[in-house]
């Protein structure tokens, strides 16, 4: 039984070992799952769905944002979040014909994503699966299984498995698009999440410690990696934060952040990140404490302490490099905090809801 009183070295905890795992995780996935990625890729291709629906929670749902972005930015297909209470709870049947139906789970087994998977399929959609556990329920039921392929993952806080959604989500999205500047991401994905893991951000790390609250921004791509952020602060670290869009935050919640209010921003580097450093800059001038992950060189400038970020070879790339860096940083903050980032408190690794 794991010791909640005495937390352990920071490269002793599940998270940290697991999070380290998550390059070599992604290599294997690419290649075990081309075959079945490219054969749904053609599918999909050859009869176009009029849009995708995801169903998810948790960190899971964060993924499936971006999923979201990367569909509609790279494969002009509307992507909607289905709420898993509107099957569950309302059973309220939706209009899925032809869909194309992406559940995320690491487990596969929460009831409340098994329903609507089945309505989905009831309806007429075409229902993937990403699980992380093959022989699950829900992969029992999907038309397709893209399996993460992240091994076993005891920490309650999820790591790779996340990861593992994502660089799932963007190989389907590589091979159904079908074009070069994509596909070669997938190639050097896994060494740069290698360097990204080798990031350093002990400036985060220290500069949190007595924290309160937060904001974590990103904007477009990006949003997905502020929200796992978000989420991560809470369970690991008791530390209360907030996700916003860069440009939602300027819609009421900006008006928190004032002087020493701390405000982590992720600049995601394609069209949205020039409006992710003004706004960095804009809260610098006001007092708060900003730290903004970006591959560009802040050293010295105006927007706030500077978390490098590993140049990722496709803006699509970023966020997982992103979270990859983030997730060191987070475990180091967490036992600095006091807290075992494997054991939150209230918390269980499989969240069954209806």
């Amino acid at each position: 039984m794991t010791d909640r009183s005495t937390p352990p070295r920071a490269d002793a905890t599940l998270m940290f070992n697991e999070a380290a795992q998550t390059a070599d995780v992604v290599a294997a996935q690419f290649r075990h799952n081309h075959a079945v990625v490219a054969e749904l890729a053609a599918q999909l291709r050859a009869d176009p769905p009029p849009f995708v629906a995801t169903c998810a929670r948790g960190s899971s749902d964060h993924a499936a944002t971006y999923a979201k972005y990367l569909f509609e930015t790279q494969l002009g297909f509307v992507t909607a979040s289905l709420s898993p209470s509107v099957g569950s709870v309302y059973a309220a049947k939706q209009r899925l014909k032809g869909a194309l139906f992406v559940a995320i789970s690491q487990s596969g087994k929460s009831p409340d994503l098994l329903h609507n998977a089945e309505a989905a399929r009831a309806a007429g959609a075409r229902v993937v699966a990403l699980v992380n556990v093959e022989d699950s329920p829900l992969a029992q039921l999907a038309d397709t299984v893209i399996p993460l392929h992240a091994g076993p993952e005891r920490s309650v806080a999820a790591t790779k498995s996340y990861l593992a959604s994502l660089s799932a989500i963007l190989q389907l999205a590589a091979l159904w698009k079908n074009e070069a500047p994509l596909l070669d991401a997938l190639d050097s994905l896994p060494q740069s999440l290698q360097a990204a893991w080798r990031s350093d951000w002990s400036a985060l790390t220290e500069g949190l410690v007595d924290a309160r609250n937060l904001f974590v921004l990103g904007r477009g791509l990006g949003l997905a990696a502020a929200q796992e952020a978000a989420l991560k602060f809470k369970e690991t670290c008791g530390l209360h934060a907030e996700a916003y869009s860069s440009a939602e935050v300027k819609h009421g919640p900006m008006a928190l952040v004032g002087p020493g209010f701390p405000v982590l921003c992720f600049a995601q580097p394609d069209e949205t990140e020039a409006g992710t450093l003004a706004l960095a800059r804009e809260f610098r001038g006001r007092g708060a404490q900003v730290w903004v992950a970006t591959s560009s060189d802040l050293s010295g400038g105006d927007a706030g302490e500077w978390l490098p970020l590993v140049p990722a070879t496709h803006a699509a790339c970023a966020p997982l490099l992103t979270i990859q860096s983030f997730y060191r940083a987070i475990n180091a903050l967490a036992l600095r905090r006091g807290h075992n980032p494997d054991v939150p408190p209230h918390l269980n690794k499989v969240t069954e809801t209806m």
